[in-house]
């Protein structure tokens, strides 16, 4: 085992971001992808390949910008710190990157990928700055990590590379399902003689409960909140069978999504829906985000959607109800495959995140 500073083990180089006043240096043809910590937010993939923007050769060369080779490890450097991916082919990054070109013959790619997972907190403690906290490029070339052997580097990839690419595959297979529910849901509401009605005709909305931080633990049921699976808890259930949310408080306020578990703790960032006329999770999900609950948040220093301006909304549903019903018989078996892909996903990042602490805490 040998302890090694980045810049021994590979090239830390910065972005940058091409003048906007120039529409040149930017491109609708997806000339160079030019990825920003925005487009890792939320991104659960190994590898990346392009982000929302791209920027042309102009761009990139009237700019701090560099072209960077496939297997660079991408980290984000500020606002937040901590984002990491690895360059799936040539692309560049904004200024909001570190990023780290390994010298293959010490480190393989994803083993520094895996390691640079394992250091976000620590990152973000030797950060500086007054306005905001950055990893400078120095502060990153001295940054120090632990590197076995190429042998053993691989002997630890080989364990958890499956396991991040199952986790990929069951996101892949439930966004392809997703998407299927959608057209279908599409396809009946364009094809359908519709009748208006309030939601609360169809449903009964409640808040989620205060939930204090130290009410929060290991073991328990599941908490969710506004930024989805948070904690667990022993309180007792919100709810006891499946249903959908709506964001309630924070920027994200108005965002649709269905939770397919009983037994769950919803905070009080949330709305969700018990369903009385048992129109189904599918058909109330497709209907709630077709039906644009932002169209009901108030305030912008503290956004909310409140029950009683949620309760304005009226919504078109078919009004033959068997269209509905076989709507949610053409779709339920697609929800049986995803929720199964969830719970399989949920056992594979804890194992994952029982192997990271096991072999990095080793190295350590």
């Amino acid at each position: 085992m040998t302890k090694y500073k980045i810049s021994e083990i590979g090239e830390v180089v910065g972005g940058g971001t091409p003048s906007t006043k120039y529409k040149e240096y930017y491109s609708t043809n997806k000339d160079i992808s030019w990825i920003t910590p925005k487009d890792l937010s939320g991104y659960t993939k190994m590898y990346i390949s392009n982000g929302e923007r791209y920027i042309t050769s102009k761009g990139l060369n009237n700019s701090s910008a560099k072209m960077l080779p496939k297997d660079t490890i991408l980290i984000s450097s500020r606002a937040p710190i901590g984002y990491v991916a690895i360059a799936q082919k040539e692309l560049a990054t904004n200024q909001g990157f570190k990023s780290i070109i390994p010298d293959k013959t010490k480190i393989l790619p994803e083993f520094l990928y895996f390691t640079m997972i394992t250091k976000k907190s620590e990152l973000e403690n030797i950060a500086t700055g007054s306005t905001f906290k950055e990893v400078s490029g120095k502060v990153m070339k001295n940054f120090e990590i632990d590197v076995p052997t190429i042998e053993k580097q691989k002997k630890i990839i080989d364990k958890l590379i499956p396991i991040v690419r199952k986790i990929e595959l069951n996101n892949e297979i439930n966004t392809n399902l997703s998407m299927q529910v959608h057209v279908l849901f599409q396809k009946l509401i364009s094809s359908s003689k519709l009748k208006k009605i309030n939601i609360s005709e169809l449903y009964d909305i409640k808040y989620g409960k205060t939930l204090p931080k130290s009410k929060l633990s290991t073991s328990g049921i599941k908490v969710y909140g506004a930024n989805g699976l948070i904690g667990y808890t022993e309180q007792e259930s919100v709810i006891n069978k499946p249903t959908v949310t709506i964001t309630s408080r924070g920027s994200g306020s108005g965002f649709v999504s269905y939770i397919d578990e009983k037994n769950i703790f919803l905070t009080n960032n949330l709305l969700y829906l018990i369903d009385k006329k048992n129109v189904g999770l599918s058909f109330t999900y497709e209907l709630l985000k077709s039906c644009k609950p932002q169209q009901f948040v108030t305030g912008s220093a503290q956004p909310q959607l409140t029950i009683k301006n949620l309760s304005q909304l009226n919504i078109n549903i078919p009004d033959d109800k068997k269209i509905m019903d076989k709507f949610i018989k053409d779709t339920i078996s697609f929800e049986k495959i995803i929720q199964k892909n969830k719970e399989e996903n949920v056992n594979l990042f804890n194992l994952k995140e029982i192997l990271l602490n096991k072999y990095f805490n080793l190295l350590n």
